[in-house]
């Protein structure tokens, strides 16, 4: 049966009572049983919530006049986007502080834009060689197939092309990007994201796929989405086979609060799992949402539980208007330590920056290293016992010269990377004169240049 048109904009029902099982008032929206619909992906995205006045509809809340109007002015400039599972997730009882709630509802801070913030923190477009692609690390490429989202993460930190619709990449600039790694002998590794891969369709999925698999040199596919938060329904078996065809594929989620991990999510998530389909997280650490040592410890252990790696924890973005979203370093780090030692180490994240003006993933953590000296290391454990660790009398270093036919090792290597090293391992390279690295309009240096003239 064909919903109404004017539901595009509306969820299910008009009252709060929908539910993660999809239970709905009696005779459901416009005299239709929705339940039948609620586990349907085009469903849910047909009737993703793009209004205010829809969330106080469902959620049975109300916003006073000035509040109303400047959540208004901030969905006119960053625009709403909710499915009805996610914010069936919300508690209607302490809304302000949910943490569904405050992940996908606007909030007027964000209409308050630091001078330091970046519409393109993470200088993307400067390192883009063709419209899709970003090259920044020398064996792998950021891919952007898509700039649709089940659902507009208010933490984006790329608000300024998810649901602009001059940005969608068609066939013709995909085609474009495909031919770009086609080109680069050197990259291995490609990283779908957008938007999100997923909601492509799995016709489009599976040819862009199919082209990047027929690609000899790209070894690895990764998928980044967070379909499987908010959009469960998305993980079809369908979706599934055509991912299990087009090995090895990878794929990242972005869950950041244990009450993500429903009953729906966990089954997407075992779909993906039980298809032999390595899966990862990257959590961004968010202020008042998951900015405590006790909700990430239980995020990571949910996150393992359903077979997910925990990858990354994000420092939150430079990105216009999330500075509320931020938190200082200090709390990522404070983090860490109640997670290393505390826990499994493969339940630990890596706790990174993504450097402003592209400068790529940072790692942070607590400093376990004390000090050292010629013959000695000394060290710090979880519990503050500091321990020593004797290096070796001798060392019969290898000296790498790049001539690997005479090396000592046994070198049975098949297409070994040639690629010469860059950044700080190009100053521990022995084959490479290099000794020191400048920054570009280092001031010291531009004066004694001029000095030399």
């Amino acid at each position: 049966m064909t919903l109404p048109p004017e539901s595009a904009d509306k969820t299910a029902c008009g009252s709060a009572a929908i539910n993660e099982a999809g239970s709905f008032p009696e005779g459901g929206y416009a005299g239709i049983d929705t339940r039948e619909y609620w586990k349907n992906w085009k469903w849910q995205v047909r009737h993703a919530i793009r209004s205010i006045d829809t969330v106080q509809q469902v959620l049975g809340i109300t916003f006073d006049p000035e509040e109303r109007s400047q959540l208004q002015k901030t969905v006119d400039k960053f625009p709403l986007c909710i499915t009805p599972y996610y914010l069936s997730l919300i508690d209607t009882e302490d809304y302000r502080n949910d943490p569904i709630f405050r992940q996908a509802f606007p909030s007027p801070a964000e209409l308050i834009v630091e001078n330091y913030e970046l519409s393109d923190p993470l200088s993307e477009d400067k390192d883009s060689p063709c419209e899709c692609i970003t090259h920044r690390y020398p064996d792998r490429v950021l891919f952007l197939i898509s700039n649709t989202c089940a659902m507009y993460c208010r933490h984006c930190t790329r608000k300024r092309k998810v649901g602009d619709l001059d940005s969608i990449p068609d066939r013709e600039k995909i085609q474009e990007g495909i031919a770009y790694i086609r080109e680069n002998s050197h990259i291995r590794d490609v990283l779908l994201s957008g938007g999100d891969p997923l909601m492509l369709s799995d016709e489009v999925l599976d040819w862009i796929l199919t082209e990047l698999s027929a690609i000899p040199h790209v070894e690895v596919i990764r998928i980044g989405t967070r379909v499987p938060v908010v959009l469960p329904f998305r993980i079809t078996d369908e979706l599934v086979g055509i991912l299990k065809r087009h090995k090895p594929i990878w794929i990242n989620t972005q869950f950041n609060h244990p009450k993500e991990m429903t009953n729906s999510a966990q089954s997407a998530i075992a779909k993906l799992a039980d298809a032999g389909i390595p899966l990862g997280n990257q959590s961004v650490l968010l202020a008042r949402i998951n900015d405590c040592p006790i909700i990430m410890k239980e995020l990571v252990h949910q996150l393992v539980k359903n077979r997910i790696r925990p990858y990354y924890l994000y420092q939150c973005d430079l990105s216009e208007g999330i500075s509320h979203f931020r938190t200082p370093i200090s709390k990522g780090i404070e983090i860490m330590e109640s997670l290393t030692g505390h826990t499994s180490g493969f339940a630990v994240p890596r706790y990174v920056v993504d450097a402003p003006g592209g400068g790529g993933k940072i790692p942070v953590s607590p400093n376990y290293l004390l000090t050292w000296s010629v013959n000695k290391v000394v060290l710090r454990n979880y519990e503050g016992i500091i321990c020593t660790y004797q290096e070796p009398a001798h060392y019969d270093r290898i000296l790498c010269d790049e001539n690997c036919d005479a090396c000592k090792l046994q070198l049975d290597i098949e297409h070994a990377d040639e690629s010469k090293v860059v950044g700080v391992a190009r100053l521990l390279a022995d084959y490479d004169e290099t000794t020191t690295l400048i920054p570009e309009n280092n001031e010291r240096i531009e004066r004694r240049d001029d000095e030399s003239l």
